[in-house]
């Protein structure tokens, strides 16, 4: 018999636990912070220890949640292995990991005909590999569950090409491999869902469009008449429903999917 369940319960993430791969800042610290509002207690990471426990017991104290923090290279197999054993010692299980490691970081020249190839997979192994590595030793803990979610953070750029001339001349151009490694983000997540189905492992993406961080006045103005909303991002608010909504109960028909969540950016290029 089907039980129904109120709005509200489907939401409820209390007694749930997460784990939020670069959850220290922007768009990981709000992730976190709205999956712990919902009830949740989990671990964050950064590359930075003090920046990791720093974001940790802010979350706590605003929350009333049990939210560590802890160092992660996400490149390294041997510290992935140690985040889960950390997780699982501090929290019992793992329900929810956000994989938000990675990000577009240039190295050395951006335009295409110029890039290095050492460039090229520097970038697709911070933003794709770790992935892999994060996903991977996560699936035997929630396959002992027989249950889990796992949201990987792509982006609009894996999946609509970017018109140049929004940049000012002070601004780098987002890299055609950065574009390359979230197309790439997108692809696994879809499969690995087909994958992990059977066992009662939802797998999702999130594509973020651009989110305003005090970029030049004529970037942001530019960017804001190629969306739909006439904005861009705004943090602490506009990315902390999706993460909800497919961490939660609320999406449990849900799996394979790619969430964009850009003001309508894509559907007008």
């Amino acid at each position: 018999m089907i039980q129904n369940r109120s709005i509200q319960q489907l939401f409820d993430l209390t007694g749930k636990t997460f784990l939020v791969a670069g959850g220290a800042r922007n768009l990981g610290r709000d992730m976190a912070t709205a999956l712990a509002e919902a009830g949740a207690d989990g671990v964050v990471t950064s590359r930075s220890e003090s920046s990791a426990q720093t974001t940790a017991r802010e979350i706590s104290e605003a929350t009333g949640r049990t939210i560590s923090g802890s160092a992660l290279d996400a490149l390294s197999e041997e510290e992935v292995e140690r985040i889960f054993s950390f997780v699982v010692g501090r929290l019992g299980r793992l329900d929810i990991l956000v994989n938000c490691v990675g990000g577009g970081g240039l190295e050395g020249e951006t335009l295409f005909e110029k890039r290095s190839l050492s460039a090229w997979e520097s970038l697709h192994r911070a933003n794709l590999s770790s992935t892999f590595l994060l996903c991977k030793h996560a699936v035997p803990l929630m396959k002992k569950q027989g249950s889990g979610s796992i949201v990987n953070i792509a982006s609009i750029a894996g999946i609509v090409g970017r018109d140049r001339r929004v940049y000012p001349p002070e601004m780098s151009p987002q890299s055609i491999d950065y574009a390359s490694a979230k197309s790439a983000v997108i692809g696994m997540t879809r499969d690995l869902a087909a994958h992990l189905g059977p066992d009662g492992i939802r797998v999702n993406a999130i594509s973020p469009g651009g989110f305003e961080r005090g970029q030049p006045e004529a970037f942001v103005t530019a960017y804001a008449e190629k969306t739909p909303l006439r904005r861009m991002g705004r943090d602490g608010v506009d990315l902390k429903g999706a993460v909800l909504f497919l961490s939660s109960e609320a999406s449990a028909y849900v799996t394979g999917h790619n969430l964009v969540v850009d003001g309508g950016f894509t559907i007008c290029q």
